[in-house]
């Protein structure tokens, strides 16, 4: 007789066990991203890899935020607030933490204040992704997508001098 799996025994999870397996989940679905980089990056070279990276983002970003909206019911054009709520839902916030703040009505900065991707290179010796490039087409598509008045500016993104591992990010709303 074959096992139950996890989906099966789904209701059955305590929170905890919830919690844990979002996490386990969030940290496989970012390995996996990893080795595929590094699979392009070796057959390609960085360059490429980095072309074929963002194509890759900016198509699961926008895929990430429909699925999210449509999920937890996050008003389409809803604005800075309809952003910041998907923010908290998408996979990276189970696994880096991170954290959000209004300095008015027309603004929210977003602060990733730890990178499992940039930890992991730094525990392996090697330099900080520079990964502005994708994370500009990244967070510009995921928050186009929840709202296409929102214009995106990155504040810090390796290889920026300033970014020691992590990065920020700034939205607002067009006038």
């Amino acid at each position: 007789m074959p096992e139950d799996t996890a989906a099966d025994n789904l209701q059955n999870f305590n929170r905890d066990e919830l919690i844990k397996m979002v996490k386990m989940y969030a940290a496989n679905w970012l390995a996996h991203d990893g080795c595929w980089f590094l699979a392009a990056e070796e057959k390609c070279g960085m360059d490429a890899a980095i072309e074929l990276d963002t194509m890759s983002w900016k198509r699961f970003a926008r895929a990430e935020a429909k699925r999210i909206m449509k999920t937890f019911d996050i008003p389409a054009e809803g604005g800075l607030d309809s952003l910041a709520k998907a923010l908290g839902f998408r996979l990276y916030a189970a696994i880096n933490p991170q954290d959000i703040e209004r300095p008015d009505n027309h603004t929210l900065r977003f602060r990733m204040l730890g990178c499992r991707v940039q930890e992991t290179r730094a525990r392996k010796g090697l330099p900080d992704f520079p990964c502005k490039p994708v994370g500009e087409v990244e967070f510009g598509t995921f928050a186009s997508t929840v709202d296409p008045g929102i214009r995106t500016r990155c504040l810090r993104c390796p290889p920026d001098a300033d970014a020691h591992g992590s990065c920020a990010w700034e939205f607002s709303m067009r006038s």
